[in-house]
């Protein structure tokens, strides 16, 4: 599965691998799930086995197919350091991402101790971005891991924000992304304590990204943050690309 996306910071999704499990109170209402069923019971080929961890290794190419250069989130339909996601097809991913060079990739994990674990084996190219997800105080603990990863650029994803992160050491950390939950179980987000992130981005000289407001129609909520949007990302905004490449994401 390798498609257009709607996400506001990226252009393009790309799964090599599909499926996960629930790992922390930020995947509580993931919408992997639901998706993953719903693709299951189309046939989709990528979801023969619904929400279970699945390598696709027909889907490793994929990137060098694509001419044009885009900003590719990495496995929106899992995690990379999985632990039933082997080192040495990890080595393959990262491999791809090398050869494509054009294209920049973001790869998002929950898994940071794996992750921190594994690093030293891949070549971290100046395209490939790494980011760590952490929902509230809890996990902050993931971040201490990215820190000792060696990629150019390091990112947090504040998405749910379930809780304030009013400490939070950005050292080491060159961008922050922060989202409200979304759905119909969504939980709700303290707007203070989204300003909060943002102030503390500015006062350490980070970039900020507010993706969205969430909840049941995170649409209509928007995601003017004090009546701006806040689109900083490393390189600049993104320019999305008006191009359809099969079936529409989430």
């Amino acid at each position: 599965m390798s498609v257009i996306t709607k996400i506001e910071w990226a252009d393009a999704t790309w799964n090599p691998v599909t499926g996960c499990d629930k790992c922390s109170a930020g995947c509580m209402n993931c919408y992997m799930f639901p998706l993953a069923r719903r693709l299951q019971s189309m046939g989709n080929a990528s979801f023969l086995n619904g929400p279970e961890v699945t390598l696709h290794p027909r889907m490793l190419d994929r990137p060098l197919q694509w001419k044009q250069p885009k900003t590719v989130f990495v496995n929106s339909m899992s995690d990379l350091f999985h632990d039933e996601v082997p080192l040495h097809y990890i080595s393959k991913v990262f491999q791809v991402m090398e050869k494509a060079y054009w294209h920049r990739f973001l790869i998002l994990t929950k898994r940071a101790k794996r992750l921190e674990e594994l690093s030293s084996n891949f070549n971290w190219n100046d395209n490939i971005w790494m980011g760590v997800s952490v929902e509230d105080e809890r996990v902050a603990w993931r971040i201490d891991h990215l820190r000792k990863v060696n990629a150019k650029v390091r990112f947090l994803s504040l998405e749910p924000l379930i809780g304030p992160l009013d400490s939070l050491d950005l050292e080491g950390i060159d961008w922050v992304i922060v989202g409200g939950e979304s759905g119909p179980r969504c939980r709700p987000m303290n707007p203070d304590w989204v300003r909060s992130i943002r102030d503390l981005c500015q006062r350490q000289g980070k970039l900020f990204f507010f993706k969205q407001w969430g909840g049941r129609n995170k649409h209509e909520a928007g995601r003017l943050l004090d009546g701006r949007t806040y689109d900083d990302m490393p390189g600049g905004t993104l320019d999305k690309l008006d191009i359809d490449y099969g079936v529409k994401d989430h």
